[in-house]
């Protein structure tokens, strides 16, 4: 699970919230995270920091990924023909469906043959991942009976010309701007998208320091959030150990994808479900529908501060 969390505080508050969270964990070390959190010996701390009247209710927002599904998605989006609501009702058949019927192993296989596919970087040619991909699919069809899987696995088999294509426009002209495979760019879509909703001036974002977040891909990232949103990003990157409202970001997205993940892996604790929903994107990607109606409250973490 990937989530991206965000703060609107002003820095004295997210100082404040770190000097409380300090005086209650009793941590030496210089940077908290939410592993410091989420023990049991802190569970008390852990409930306080998102529960109404605490710190950061009502000022923060959590995006989330489900990696899993976030490539099955970015396969299908890439292979298949049609319009968006056919692909992802075959992107959300195949994720939901595809463990069961392809089993452990089958499924793994997959998974781990679309990431090879999708990826920019390969120390092979071109036609390593496409013909890796394409052998996966062809032995998981022959393997598993007529289902709903299986109709998938046979659009996919259909499709190497567009995996050709996708690996040979790699090779020729480089990485893309936007990779398929990296979480991060749609999830500070979602999270401009979210904060750009409060008013008409411009949404400043400070983020901790990441590669990713060039002029070029911020340039987007404002235009992907739509006419209302385009030249209304403005970022500065810092160190996220020398930025209180960063580090609150950071463990929030912490807390979020543990809660998140154990409620995908059937281990869900109600009392913190009901903490963080509130904090839910619903735009998160997700691919398993009742744990993520339970976390919306209806049908690597990186942290992210919102200021302005």
């Amino acid at each position: 699970m990937f989530a991206h969390g965000s703060v609107r505080l002003p820095t004295d508050v997210a100082a404040e919230c770190f000097r409380e969270l300090r005086h209650r964990i009793r941590s030496p070390a210089e940077e908290y995270k939410a592993n410091h959190l989420v023990r049991e010996k802190h569970r008390a701390v852990l409930e306080w920091l998102p529960a109404p009247g605490g710190p950061v209710h009502g000022h923060a927002h959590v995006h989330l990924i489900d990696k899993a599904f976030f490539v099955v998605d970015r396969a299908v989006g890439l292979l298949l023909d049609g319009d968006d609501g056919d692909r992802g009702l075959d992107a959300v058949t195949l994720y939901r469906a595809g463990p069961h019927t392809l089993g452990d192993a089958g499924w793994q296989d997959f998974l781990t043959a679309a990431h090879r596919l999708l990826r920019v970087r390969t120390d092979q040619g071109p036609s390593v991942p496409v013909d890796a991909f394409f052998r996966v699919v062809d032995e998981l069809r022959r393997a598993v009976g007529r289902t709903t899987v299986s109709a998938v696995l046979d659009r996919l088999a259909a499709a190497r010309p567009a995996a050709e294509d996708y690996r040979a426009r790699i090779a020729a002209a480089g990485p893309p701007l936007i990779p398929l495979l990296d979480p991060l760019l749609p999830a500070v879509v979602a999270t401009v998208r979210h904060w750009s909703a409060g008013g008409p001036g411009p949404v400043r974002l400070v983020h901790d320091r990441q590669n990713m977040l060039t002029p070029e891909r911020m340039a987007w990232v404002a235009e992907s959030v739509g006419p209302t949103g385009a030249g209304r990003v403005e970022l500065r990157l810092v160190e996220a150990r020398l930025d209180v409202r960063a580090q609150s970001a950071d463990v929030l997205a912490g807390i979020a994808r543990k809660v998140a993940s154990d409620e995908l892996g059937g281990r869900g604790d109600a009392r913190l479900t009901a903490l963080l929903r509130p904090y839910i994107d619903p735009r998160s990607v997700w691919g398993d529908a009742p744990s993520w109606a339970r976390m919306r409250g209806n049908a690597a973490n990186t942290g992210l501060c919102v200021v302005g």
